[in-house]
């Protein structure tokens, strides 16, 4: 897909960065994968595969919570990889300084399979794929802190501040394009007249990114498994914005069998109260709102992508209000 965010770069140049960090015997490169943020490569080498993903250029077009964003991927494999039994792609080299590219970068394990949205499943495969991921969240809802915020960010006391900062951040990018969002508006809106729940959120690990194409499934002595990779959305919120990612437009109400996966394995189950509700639903707007805007980042008007994100914000802005304007 076309983006206006990819710094890419040739094969030479990936050869002499591999070398840089020590590893020997590259063979190849190619382009990997459908992402529309980063660059991201296959290399193959003698002994081994590697991933390596390039950040895009400074003056690249990226919203506010998108600058050195790369730098929570590695973080958060590594809270992953330490705190929960999942998968994650080990990180070999890591180089932010900007001396040898002048964008940050890393290398890191591949993990071979299919990504879950265009594997080959059977139909008992892909229930059990269905309910592994509420399961993984779980384990990452576990990751607690005492702050909230993205890594890459600034840090708040409670998730009231940090929501409410997030909002007019995107807000404050959809105006650095002149354009305004008057959704967006009357989403602060709900989130001022919701401070007294919001303030009393716990801090988890969120990763608001869980889509089939994060997930890759790899099959061994004859049962499937799934890995996560691209953790750098993430950040410290409220665990109920990643139910955004089951049931985008929906009701949580209505995903009876997401819940039930969750409850299963989460510490502190899901009860679905109308504060729960709320939540939820800012969760959607905040999306819609991120959707909303970047279009104007990373797309123009004859790109499939503006015209993606011009109709699902506006299925997660109906279903978000429906449920806070009450």
């Amino acid at each position: 897909m076309i983006s206006r965010t990819k710094f890419e770069i040739d094969e030479p140049t990936i050869l002499r960065l591999f070398a840089q960090a020590g590893i020997s015997g590259v063979l190849s490169a190619k382009p990997l994968g459908d992402g529309e943020f980063n660059a991201v490569y296959l290399v193959h080498a003698e002994a081994k595969d590697y991933v390596l993903k390039i950040a895009p250029r400074a003056d690249a077009p990226v919203m506010a919570y998108e600058r050195n964003m790369m730098q929570s991927e590695v973080f958060w494999y590594e809270q992953m990889r330490t705190k929960t039994g999942i998968r994650v792609p080990e990180v070999y080299f890591a180089d932010f300084s900007r001396e040898r590219l002048p964008v940050p970068y890393f290398i890191m394990e591949y993990l071979p399979g299919e990504t879950l949205n265009k594997a080959t499943l059977s139909p008992g495969e892909r229930a059990q794929t269905k309910a592994m991921l509420p399961a993984m969240a779980a384990q990452l809802h576990a990751i607690h802190s005492e702050t909230f915020g993205y890594v890459q960010g600034e840090s708040y006391l409670n998730w009231y501040d940090a929501i409410h900062a997030f909002v007019g951040q995107v807000l404050a990018d959809c105006a650095r394009k002149k354009q305004c969002s008057r959704r967006g508006e009357r989403l602060l809106l709900q989130i001022e007249r919701h401070r007294a729940l919001l303030s009393a959120v716990e801090s988890s690990m969120v990763n608001f990114d869980i889509w089939p194409a994060n997930s890759i499934v790899q099959r061994e002595d004859g049962a499937i498994r799934l890995c996560w990779i691209d953790p750098e959305r993430s950040f410290r919120g409220d665990r109920m914005l990643d139910f955004v990612c089951f049931a985008f437009h929906q009701p949580i109400t209505a995903k009876t069998d997401v819940l039930a996966a969750y409850n299963a394995a989460a510490i502190v189950p899901v009860a679905l109260t109308r504060e729960e509700e709320v939540r939820f639903a800012i969760g959607q707007g905040y999306l819609a709102l991120i959707m909303e805007t970047e279009k104007y980042y990373r797309y123009s008007i004859i790109n499939f992508g503006w015209w993606r994100n011009v109709f699902a914000c506006r299925l997660l802005y109906h279903a978000a209000f429906a449920a806070l304007e009450v």
